[in-house]
């Protein structure tokens, strides 16, 4: 029996020793050897092999059997920490990120329940896309040309009359927006720069940063987003080249900036000789308002744009683009070209097919009722259940409730508590670039079971009641 044939009958018995109770009798050495054609010193091996693993253990003159605590054999991984060299702690993944217990009320996730998406659309367009050549073909590096039009024609339809639209060349397909966030920070700011961020802000424009060695500066915002006047003293007195901001249902306050306010932001911007990078993630998930990208209304590039389709169309569809004008675009798509060469032509296409499909305008008018209902479910039902979570305005789309606690209480205490009792919630801790101005629960209204949320809101309020 040669090596491979030995590997795989270890590769066999450790699979069938992982899904047998403890206790079970492993094959007899000669069942063993008549199946796989095996030496008598060739099983004797593999035996040893799995007890040294501690999956199995030998009782003299009775038989091998599955171990009742199956540990794996200690292994050393301290050789890397020479080899790694010191990092600055960063964190990895979100709480909104994390996997629950299918009987738990979740809302702390960053993405829509599965039923709000446009399923049955989304599969057809893979399938049709895996029977065209974009199955088996490069992609350009900026993107599949009509997906660059598409994205192009979508931020001029927001245009005011007399400006210039974006042109097909200035978008750049990306594989979801947080890839596009890392290589604006590197090309556009730099290692060792300010950036200019709200606070609190989306966690992984944090994350991005501080993975691409930018200086975070915040600025606080509001009910009604940051103050010009203070964005411009902090361009003034840091010399800062961009600011990262979500004018549009802003992850997680779900703040909307006014038309007026947007202006007055771009100006500050402009007369800076800066960067406004505007992250339009919700540009889909509008509710009682019209998004109002600010990038459609700056002619001289002083507005970088990235807007996703992951959140509306499907979390297995990752494209995105960035709108860039001159040599800023030139030098996110090196970036871009560096990390990743090209984004999927399969994937480009499925979301083309999809976002030019009848039923996804259909299914966008759909969505906006469904967030309404939800959103204001769970409003009701913490004002009737947690009147101590105090939420300043119903958000006018995007997913979220920006939640204040009472001052004095621990927000990731709070959300600790909440799971104990089967409901998992986001602590705000995580989308302050620096430390909290109160503490906060971030909670999504658009997750699976939305019958639950009272229930859910009985949980918070229980919880709060006691920690006070």
């Amino acid at each position: 029996m040669n090596e491979s044939s030995t590997d795989r009958m270890i590769g066999d018995l450790r699979r069938w020793v992982a899904g047998a109770p403890a206790g079970a009798r492993v094959p007899s050495n000669r069942q063993l050897m008549a199946e796989y054609g095996a030496s008598p010193v060739t099983v004797q091996r593999a035996m040893r092999t799995l007890a040294e693993l501690g999956l199995v253990e030998s009782r003299p003159g009775v038989g091998t059997f599955v171990r009742s605590t199956r540990r794996p054999r200690p292994v050393d991984f301290g050789w890397q920490t020479a080899a790694l060299g010191s990092q600055s702690r960063l964190p990895t993944s979100s709480a909104a990120q994390r996997s629950v217990a299918p009987d738990a009320i979740a809302l702390h996730s960053g993405y829509p329940a599965r039923e709000l998406l446009p399923e049955r659309v989304v599969r057809q367009a893979i399938a049709r896309a895996g029977r065209t050549d974009a199955a088996v073909t490069r992609s350009p590096v900026a993107g599949v040309p009509e997906l660059q039009a598409w994205f192009a024609a979508e931020l001029a339809a927001s245009a005011p009359p007399g400006a210039t639209p974006p042109t097909d060349r200035d978008v750049l397909v990306l594989s979801g927006s947080q890839s596009g966030l890392s290589s604006i920070f590197r090309a556009i700011v730099g290692p060792g720069h300010p950036l200019i961020v709200e606070s609190p802000t989306y966690w992984g424009a944090i994350l991005a940063a501080a993975q691409a060695g930018v200086d975070l500066v915040p600025i606080p915002t509001g009910a009604d987003g940051p103050d010009p006047d203070e964005l411009a003293r902090v361009l003034a007195r840091t010399g800062a080249r961009a600011f990262y901001a979500q004018p549009t249902f802003a992850n997680p306050t779900g703040v909307q900036w006014s038309a007026e306010r947007g202006r007055d932001i771009l100006d500050a911007v402009r007369r800076h000789g800066a960067f406004l990078i505007e992250d339009d993630w919700a540009h889909d998930l509008a509710i009682d308002s019209e998004p109002r990208p600010l990038a459609a209304t700056d002619d001289d590039g002083h507005a970088i744009y990235l807007r996703s389709l992951t959140k509306s169309v499907s979390p297995a569809l990752r494209v995105a683009a960035v709108v860039a004008r001159g040599p800023a675009r030139d030098r996110i798509l090196g970036d871009r070209a560096a990390e990743s060469l090209y984004v999927s032509g399969l994937l480009q296409a499925a979301a083309l097919d999809v976002v030019t499909q009848p039923a996804w305008r259909t299914h966008l008018r759909g969505l906006r009722d469904a967030l309404r209902a939800r959103r204001d479910l769970l409003v009701d039902s913490l004002r009737e259940h947690a009147p101590d979570a105090h939420l300043d305005r119903p958000p006018l789309g995007g997913l979220n409730l920006w939640v204040r606690l009472p001052n004095g209480l621990d927000a990731d205490e709070v959300a600790r508590e909440c799971e104990a009792r089967h409901v998992i919630v986001a602590p705000g801790t995580e989308w302050f670039p620096a430390e909290p101005s109160a503490p906060y629960l971030r909670l999504n209204y658009a997750g699976s079971h939305p019958e639950r949320f009272p229930e859910a809101a009985r949980v918070i309020g229980e919880v709060l009641r006691e920690a006070a």
